[in-house]
């Protein structure tokens, strides 16, 4: 049964959770707490037998670490099956176990190629850094299951043309793997159907020209349009009182002075479990 009350962050959570399925090998970045939750929110209800491979520690785990932001390194370093280096992980453990894996693109096009390095076409002066790459662009050449999540999706993040090409999408240049099949964003879930993105679903109570509006190109629609299921009460409670009780996933949809006193709070409170 679908409850009521529910936010947006523990849709798109959901969301993901909804993406896995058991047996899977999870691969999870860092900062990635809306992934995370969603992993976790699989394994406690009925994926018991998903392995979780995180690049904290660069660790393989069969069950997943709570969340938290000063002792999740602890955490997942304590669970570890086997830690390997960086450079190992990415090139040799990650192509042998094919993950699935969400990542959160800076910018996307159509094809759902990605930028994750800067935005502004000139990289001695963009107009501002992203994180930067880590392993996205050995990874995505190869992985069959490359899956993005947008937490605020508006025209800078869906462009026409990227700045940068970090992460393959369905291009032509690709020789090896697959383009990503899924994205969930704040407004609604798109496949890659014919290798273009495709809205599926709007989230309850999102308008479909509300979707194409902050979009930066034309996305191809699947008819009729979804209503994307809301979270039942059992995930809610979940991820509320179990998975998550500080509310770190709710950091990838804030910015500014929001964010900093919402990370001086979870860090007070962690520092008294």
């Amino acid at each position: 049964m679908a409850a009521e009350q529910w936010t947006i962050d523990e849709l798109i959570c959901t969301c993901i959770a909804r993406q896995v399925e058991d047996g899977d090998v999870l691969a999870q970045g860092i900062a990635t707490p809306l992934v995370a939750a969603g992993y976790l929110l699989a394994w406690h209800t009925y994926a018991s037998e998903i392995y979780f491979a995180s690049a904290i520690g660069q660790t393989l785990c069969r069950s997943g670490a709570p969340l938290g932001l000063a002792n999740v390194e602890a955490l997942w370093l304590g669970q570890a099956m086997v830690s390997v280096g960086f450079v190992q992980a990415a090139a040799d453990l990650l192509p042998r176990i094919k993950p699935k894996e969400f990542f959160r693109p800076g910018q996307v096009d159509q094809s759902g190629n990605f930028n994750n390095i800067a935005f502004g076409k000139d990289f001695a002066h963009p107009r501002m850094r992203m994180p930067g790459t880590g392993g996205i662009p050995d990874v995505t050449v190869f992985m069959d299951n490359i899956y993005l999540y947008v937490p605020r999706h508006t025209r800078v993040t869906f462009v026409r043309e990227l700045d940068f090409l970090s992460g393959l999408g369905h291009h032509t240049i690709r020789r090896r793997g697959a383009g990503p099949k899924y994205l969930i964003s704040d407004l609604g879930a798109f496949d890659y159907k014919n290798g273009k993105m495709r809205l599926v679903s709007v989230h309850p109570g999102i308008e479909v020209e509300r979707v194409k509006a902050k979009t930066g190109f034309e996305i191809e629609i699947e008819e009729p349009v979804q209503i994307t299921e809301p979270p039942s009460t059992e995930d809610l409670k979940l991820l509320r009182d179990s998975i998550d009780p500080l509310g770190i996933r709710k950091l990838e949809l804030m910015s500014g002075h929001n964010r900093r006193v919402a990370l001086r709070k979870i860090l007070q409170a962690e520092a008294f479990q």
